[in-house]
C-alpha cells in the first residue's frame, strides 16, 4: 500500500489584528464577545477561570463549539504540565466552532507535538448540555452573576464599533490537514530528524488518514519559552503562531518595564518570521481605561514588528485596530512603489530618490494588504 503523502501549509487565512480575551465560565460574556467586532475571540479556560470552576467553563465552551460561530473563536487551554489541558484539548479538537487552541506556557517543541497528539485523539463523549447561563456563580469571584462594575476587564457594555468591519468579514477557521508528526525525543543522547526545508521535526508518511488538527497557537511566557522560540515556531505543521505572555515573563525575568521586554519581544518577531508564520500580536495592555497609553505602547510595538494585539475588555478593539492599520500617508507612498514597480520592472529609483528592490515592493505590497481592511 502506498503511503499517504504529508501535505503541505495551507496558506493562512487574513491575519486577525485584534484577539479578545473573555471568560470561559462566563457564557453571557461571551456571547456578547461574539458581537464586539474583534477578528478572534478567545475563550480563557486558564488564568480567568477560578480552579473550582475549570469544569464547568469546558462545559460551557464545549456547548458553545458544538455548533458553528459567527466569528473565529480560539480557546486558551489551561497549563501542558498539568492535569486539565489533555481532557480540554481532547474535547474541544473535534468540534465545529473551535478556529483554534492556544496553548499556555510552551518550553519547546515536545509541549507542542504533545498538545497536536491530543488533539488527534478522540475525547469521552461530553455529558448532557446544561444551561449554564442560568447556573448562579459563586458571590466571591470576580464574575459573580448579575450587572458586571465598568472597571472590570470582561465587564460587558454592549456591542463596541468595530471600526468599519462586520462578522461577515472574518475569515472561515481553516484545520490543518492532518499528518502524522512523531514527538521530539528528550533522551540523553538523542536527536530528532530535521526536514531540511523548515528545520521542523520531519514527518514520516501516515498509513491512514487521521482527525485534521485544528490551529495551534503557542505562548511563551518563560525564559525557556524564548530560548526555544524558533524551535517551537518549527515544531509542528499545526503550529500557526506565536505570542508572547508578558505577566508570567516579567515575574520570571524580574523586568519592572517595557526595556527589560525589549530582546524578548524581537526575539519572538524574528522567531516568527523566520518561521513563516504571521508576525505575533503584542501582549495585553492590562490598563483597560488607559487607551491613550494602549494607543503609545502599540506603536511601539508595531515599530518592533508586531501585527495587533490580545485585548481584554471591547473598548480596546477600535484603539488596537487603529494604531495597526496603516495612515493615509503610508498607503499612498505605497501605491507610489507598487506602480513604479509595475511599470518599470526590477529595482529603481523613485523621483525623491528613494530605492525600490524586491523587498520594498513586498513591504509596500502588505501595506495596501491591511489598508484593504479599512472598508
Amino acid at each position: 500500500m502506498r503511503p499517504t503523502p504529508q501535505a503541505p501549509r495551507k496558506p493562512p487565512a487574513p491575519t486577525p489584528l485584534t484577539w479578545l480575551y473573555v471568560p470561559g465560565d462566563r457564557p453571557e460574556v461571551v456571547a456578547k464577545a461574539l458581537r464586539c467586532g474583534a477578528d478572534v475571540v478567545v475563550i480563557d479556560l486558564e488564568d480567568a477561570v477560578a480552579p473550582d470552576r475549570k469544569d464547568h467553563a469546558l462545559r460551557a465552551t464545549a456547548e458553545l463549539l458544538s455548533d458553528p460561530v459567527p466569528v473565529p473563536v480560539h480557546v486558551r487551554v489551561n497549563a501542558l504540565d498539568g492535569p486539565l489541558a489533555e481532557h480540554e484539548i481532547r474535547t474541544l479538537a473535534p468540534l465545529p466552532g473551535l478556529a483554534g487552541l492556544r496553548l499556555p506556557k510552551v518550553q519547546g517543541p515536545a509541549d507542542v507535538h504533545r498538545a497536536a497528539g491530543w488533539a488527534t485523539a478522540a475525547a469521552e463523549p461530553v455529558p448532557e448540555h446544561v444551561a449554564y447561563v442560568a447556573e448562579p456563580v459563586p458571590e466571591h469571584l470576580p464574575y459573580a452573576a448579575g450587572p458586571i462594575p465598568e472597571h472590570l476587564p470582561y465587564a460587558a457594555e454592549g456591542p463596541v464599533p468595530p471600526a468599519g468591519r462586520t462578522l461577515a468579514d472574518h475569515p472561515t477557521p481553516v484545520r490543518t490537514p492532518p499528518v502524522r508528526t512523531p514527538p521530539v525525543s528528550t533522551s540523553p543522547g538523542t536527536t530528532a530528524t530535521l526536514d531540511p526545508a523548515t528545520l521542523a521535526p520531519a514527518a514520516p508518511p501516515a498509513a491512514s488518514a487521521l482527525p485534521a488538527t485544528p490551529a495551534l497557537y503557542a505562548l511563551l511566557e518563560s525564559a525557556l519559552g524564548i530560548e526555544h522560540a524558533f524551535a517551537i515556531a518549527t515544531a509542528h505543521p499545526a503550529l500557526r503562531g506565536i505570542a508572547l505572555g508578558e505577566a508570567d515573563l516579567c515575574g520570571e525575568l524580574g523586568v519592572r518595564d517595557d526595556e527589560g521586554l525589549a530582546w524578548p519581544r524581537s526575539r519572538a518577531v524574528v522567531a516568527a518570521r523566520a518561521a513563516g508564520l504571521a508576525p505575533p500580536p503584542q501582549s495585553v495592555h492590562p490598563d483597560v481605561h488607559d487607551l491613550d497609553g494602549l494607543a503609545r505602547s502599540c506603536a511601539r510595538g508595531r515599530a518592533l514588528g508586531f501585527l495587533g494585539r490580545a485585548a481584554i475588555h471591547p473598548r480596546q478593539l477600535p484603539v488596537i485596530e487603529a494604531a495597526y492599520l496603516p495612515s493615509a500617508e503610508e498607503v499612498a507612498a505605497a501605491q507610489e512603489i507598487v506602480r513604479a514597480a509595475t511599470a518599470e520592472g526590477g529595482a529603481l529609483a523613485l523621483p525623491d530618490g528613494r530605492f525600490v528592490d524586491a523587498a520594498v515592493v513586498a513591504a509596500a505590497q502588505r501595506v495596501l494588504d491591511l489598508a484593504g481592511r479599512r472598508r
